[in-house]
């Protein structure tokens, strides 16, 4: 599925194989200032694992206009007694043309400048349990059709950084990941492409 407005956004997503839920949960969102999007991946798969990570979801939309360090700690607060989840954050400042990026786990995230330029993120290790941890935010300026491509530890990252997706549009991006390799994906998959405009495309 995809949407329009200064930010497009596709998404491709698979439960592991011989499960009916995907423990990989996302949720994303366009405000006139704003936008953010986050992948959470409950530990283990099935049921239990979508729980943690719903968990997780429910409190960044309920916390959209938080920073992103309040919403990693608020979503900590309430995975006590849960089972972890792993968890990456990408907020991006509209008016100010910055974003902030946070992972805890095995959430990555890759950048794709408009002349191909490729810069991956490397998560934090650990996962939110409901215990105080260390994290940080990475923050950096957007740019004119900066790509971004987050993503949950079904997917290799060697796989995503090979030439079919350098710049292109995040639908293209998407399509050709379940093309290459839907087929033989063996854990819980999200991959989220994103695409700043400059104008809105609404």
């Amino acid at each position: 599925m995809a949407s329009k407005q200064q930010i497009e956004v596709s998404v491709f997503q698979k439960a592991k194989k011989g499960n009916y839920y995907c423990g990989d949960s996302y949720f994303y969102s366009e405000t006139d200032d704003t936008f953010t999007c986050a992948i959470a991946d409950g530990l283990g798969s099935g049921e239990l694992a979508k729980e943690s990570s719903q968990v997780v979801m429910d409190v960044i939309q309920d916390n959209i206009d938080d920073t992103v360090t309040s919403m990693i700690k608020k979503s900590n607060q309430k995975l006590v007694g849960k089972r972890g989840a792993v968890l990456g954050i990408l907020q991006i400042n509209l008016k100010t043309k910055q974003y902030f990026y946070s992972s805890i786990g095995n959430i990555g995230l890759m950048t794709i400048t408009s002349n191909s330029i490729k810069k991956r993120n490397i998560p934090q290790v650990g996962y939110l349990s409901g215990y105080d941890r260390p994290f940080k935010v990475v923050e950096d300026t957007l740019e004119e059709n900066l790509i971004f491509i987050m993503f949950s530890d079904g997917v290799d990252p060697k796989e995503i950084s090979n030439s079919y997706f350098l710049h292109k549009e995040v639908t293209h991006i998407t399509d050709t990941f379940k093309h290459l390799y839907s087929h033989k994906l063996d854990d819980d998959t999200t991959l989220i492409a994103m695409k700043y405009n400059k104008e809105s495309l609404s």
